[in-house]
């Protein structure tokens, strides 16, 4: 059973979603009237989904959920009335899943958590997969550049510089990006 985090001003409006959250089978983790301490409450209560019924997303509401996204990535559902182009844009750049327009219907919140928490796993794939490419491009690049320092002070070609990498890399039993980076910082000290 997944926990949702609510956050909403109004009480009333509030205990509708929470009614139409147990109907679908979603655990209500808390229910929150503003986003002030939204890293803390994340940090707290561990919810797997945070959902926002506000009439208009407030700067300060979409600056809680950047920061929190940054080190507590969740899927967050927002409803509101606000269907203004930059507010949509705002709210997927603070990394909210589901932007819905037109209020909440107790009817279709699972649907609409299930199509968020699948659009924030593809999210978070491709974060790590960019991640992952990102961090071999640099790799690549010290491997560049240590080959070039290596080159130039030993006075080794390419390939030759390259393998007396890879082989200082297997006795030390370390990555070739990290005797990269060895040589680089000892290439600064030395020349």
């Amino acid at each position: 059973m997944l926990s949702v985090l609510v956050i909403d001003e109004s009480r009333s409006r509030a205990g509708e979603i929470c009614a139409g959250l147990a109907i679908a089978g979603y655990q209500v983790a808390a229910i929150l009237a503003d986003s002030e301490n939204l890293t803390a409450e994340v940090e707290k209560l561990k919810p797997d989904v945070i959902l926002i019924d506000t009439d208009s997303p407030s700067r300060d509401t979409l600056e809680n959920l950047a920061a929190m996204n940054k080190n507590m990535p969740r899927p967050v559902v927002i409803f509101t009335h606000e269907d203004g182009k930059e507010a949509i844009r705002d709210a997927l750049k603070a990394g909210v899943s589901a932007y819905i327009v037109d209020g909440l219907d107790a009817r279709r919140i699972k649907p609409i958590l299930q199509v968020a928490q699948a659009r924030f796993d593809d999210t978070q794939a491709l974060r790590r997969e960019l991640d992952e490419v990102s961090k071999k491009l640099s790799d690549r690049k010290l491997v560049d550049k240590a080959k070039g320092v290596l080159m130039k002070a030993r006075g080794l070609d390419e390939d030759a510089a390259y393998h007396a990498m890879r082989k200082l890399a297997m006795e030390r039993g370390q990555s070739i990006a990290k005797v990269a980076r060895d040589v680089i910082d000892m290439a600064r000290v030395l020349l």
